[in-house]
């Protein structure tokens, strides 16, 4: 099991399919439960032990910056982007302030539960450096709340990657949590694009990876998304905070 020290959360999009909630606030301000999507993916960076998160911010950024600063755990790093550099190109931007060692990469408005082990800590006992530069947190489509797409990935028994094409339907989709070695970005330069095309790069050598997730998870891509959830996890009394909580006793 690797040590892990450091995280960027993904936090510059437009989030333009939760309007008109996010029209006046970024997406990763909503709020589930009563807290902040970017608090609940915090708290978990804060359960492992992470001492030091980059958030790129974009769209609304002021506001993000707001936030963080009445954080103190984990320490917290704004990376601006004046220019919206999408999911691939705001990472190379944030390269310098994130180490030469793997580090996790999260979006900023997912939402999950974990199983018996924390989905960070098993990313981090899965992972090997000999054989990978990306390993992805996947979540079985058929059991992603409110998540009605076909898919991203196949999976080999090893858990090796491939793409689905356009015409097939495919059993997993990323969960929006990644381990990376900076070394899977060397020499992209800072312009806007997609991971995807860094993953795909990785596929054909062999190097990227996939690790499916034990818990609940929730995809919240629209406001009726996140009253599905809110309503899903008030029907079976389950909560975030307690959960989150637990998991950062067992941490320390």
């Amino acid at each position: 099991m690797i040590r892990v020290n450091r995280a960027m959360v993904m936090a510059a999009g437009y989030g333009k399919r939760m309007r008109p909630m996010t029209d006046t606030r970024p997406k990763p301000l909503v709020e589930v439960c009563g807290r902040a999507l970017i608090d609940h993916v915090l708290d978990r960076l804060e359960a492992a032990g992470i001492e030091s998160v980059v958030v790129n911010a974009h769209y609304l950024g002021d506001q993000i910056e707001a936030h963080l600063e009445e954080r103190r755990v984990p320490h917290c790093q704004i990376s601006r982007e004046e220019e919206l550099l999408e999911t691939g190109g705001g990472l190379v931007n944030a390269l310098p302030l994130l180490g030469d060692e793997p580090f996790y990469v999260l979006n900023a408005d997912i939402f999950w539960f974990d199983g018996a082990i924390p989905a960070l800590e098993r990313l981090a006992r899965a992972w090997n450096g000999e054989t990978m530069d990306s390993l992805l947190l996947l979540q079985r489509t058929v059991s992603a709340l409110s998540y009605d797409g076909v898919g991203d990935y196949h999976a080999d028994p090893a858990g090796g990657l491939t793409r689905r094409q356009a015409t097939e339907v495919a059993p997993f989709l990323f969960a929006g949590v990644e381990l990376v070695h900076p070394r899977a970005l060397a020499g992209r330069k800072i312009e806007p694009f997609s991971r995807n095309l860094v993953w795909d790069d990785l596929q054909e050598q062999h190097r990227l990876f996939g690790l499916v997730h034990d818990g609940l998870w929730f995809h919240i891509g629209s406001p009726n998304d996140l009253e599905a959830a809110e309503t899903y996890l008030d029907e079976r009394r389950l909560s975030p905070t307690l959960e989150w909580a637990s998991a950062r006793k067992t941490a320390v």
